[in-house]
């Protein structure tokens, strides 16, 4: 067991010499996710379409300089909608939900993830279909990205209500200049 660890170990720290900062900033992007948190305000109406507004953050940009030069083929592979205040709140006043990101001032937008069909009773979270046909390489090499929710309210709230997009990226390693 001892020696099948060490071994292990060894391989590890050979792939993070040999394989350098690519395959290392790869599997952060594919692990971590950006996330933002939205208002849908109480004054929303039913029937009517809005939209909402705010930055992305994710582990690498919190925590280190975006080094998302070392990736490549940057795609969406998963989204959720979680609501946070109150943690309550239905997902399923909200009939329809479309999620745009682009840079820090609205350019080269594209849409990642939407869901036609929320149930009318779905509860806190929902799980948004992707659309991956969209390469992110350049996005997420931004220092902000910009999140625009763009959503059909379905029965009004007697609060306004904050949600959480969670989107899951995969990336991989970009070759190595010369």
């Amino acid at each position: 067991m001892y020696l099948t660890n060490k071994r292990l170990l060894f391989l590890a720290w050979v792939v993070i010499i040999f394989g350098g900062c690519a395959v290392y900033q790869s599997a952060v992007k594919s692990s971590f996710p950006y996330t933002s948190t939205l208002v849908v305000p109480a004054s929303s109406k039913p029937g009517s379409t809005a939209s909402a507004i705010s930055t992305a953050t994710s582990f690498d940009q919190n925590f280190g300089k975006n080094n998302a030069n070392r990736v490549k083929m940057v795609r969406i592979v998963s989204a959720k909608l979680m609501s946070t205040e109150p943690s309550d709140y239905n997902l399923g006043n909200l009939s329809e939900v479309r999620i745009y990101l682009s840079d820090n001032d609205g350019q080269d937008e594209v849409m990642v993830a939407s869901r036609s069909d929320i149930g009318a009773n779905v509860g806190n979270n929902v799980v948004l279909d992707i659309d991956n046909s969209n390469m992110l390489d350049e996005l997420v090499r931004e220092p902000e990205i910009r999140v625009r929710m763009v959503y059909k309210v379905r029965k009004s709230s007697k609060t306004d209500a904050s949600v959480h997009v969670v989107l899951g990226l995969a990336a991989y390693p970009a070759p190595k200049s010369k």
